[in-house]
């Protein structure tokens, strides 16, 4: 099955291309991809294509998924696995976009029994062994700190082996006790400051779950990295080897390419 699924993949990568002039706009359109070297950039393209060989996206509520908005999706999903490989994403298929936010019905059985119900409107929603859903809307508003499409796939990461915990398992090579152990303790301070009332420069989000704070600090790590490594060094550390991307590095390279070619 292995080796039938790397047939597969390879004959799609020598039969299908994505158009240059796409490729241009969507990498132009977010500054976190026009960063990438030529060569890892080269490789998150046949990331996409595979990505889109193998996943269904589908939108609702009439959302038309177009060329440009499929490999906008695509492509942002495909950078948290840049340097894991695509087989991360294997426990799933469909992406379901919708025009805007959506929403979705909520129950929870207390501890005295009672069933409580309410409502939300969601901008994601990554479900265990399901669909990522998204909002268009949302991912056409993603900036430096907020991109909801490597938020909800980072829960697909940290989904891999079992429910989101905000732990995800560790690669072999890094140390499996301080990985866990950064993670909470980043987690508990910044729930302290939030708390407290203090001002954070993240989402305060973050604060609502140990799995919420991993998918809100990805999104940092990939979107505005430097502010991640310079306000939490220690979790920066160890995102960059969980990922095994350094995407604060790519920034200072780009910014001294801009000086060097202003003189």
């Amino acid at each position: 099955m292995v080796f039938l699924k790397s047939w597969r993949r390879k004959r799609r990568l020598e039969r299908v291309t994505i158009d240059p002039a796409l490729w241009a706009r969507v990498v132009s359109a977010y500054e976190f991809l026009s960063d990438l070297s030529p060569d890892e950039r080269a490789r998150l393209r046949d990331l996409v294509v595979v990505f889109l060989g193998e996943k269904e996206l589908h939108g609702a509520d009439g959302m038309a998924i177009s060329d440009e908005i499929g490999v906008a999706i695509a492509a942002q999903a495909c950078l948290p696995v840049l340097e894991l490989g695509i087989d991360v994403y294997d426990g799933f298929v469909g992406v379901v976009v919708y025009p805007g936010q959506f929403h979705v019905r909520r129950s929870e059985v207390d501890e005295d029994g009672v069933l409580h119900e309410w409502g939300d409107e969601l901008s994601g929603e990554a479900m265990p062994g399901g669909p990522v859903v998204l909002s268009w809307q949302d991912v056409d508003l993603g900036g430096a700190g907020y991109n909801v499409v490597i938020h909800e796939f980072a829960h697909k990461i940290d989904m891999l082996h079992g429910d989101a915990d905000g732990y995800p398992a560790p690669h072999v090579g890094m140390d499996a006790g301080r990985w866990h152990k950064v993670l909470e303790d980043s987690y508990e301070r910044f729930c302290e400051r939030v708390d407290a009332a203090e001002e954070t420069p993240f989402d305060e989000y973050a604060a609502e779950h140990p799995a919420e704070f991993f998918a809100v600090m990805s999104e940092e790590f990939f979107t505005d990295p430097i502010l991640l490594r310079d306000e939490l060094p220690d979790l920066y550390g160890e995102l960059a080897l969980f990922y095994r991307q350094d995407p604060a590095a790519r920034v200072e390279r780009v910014e001294r390419e801009k000086q060097s070619d202003s003189y």
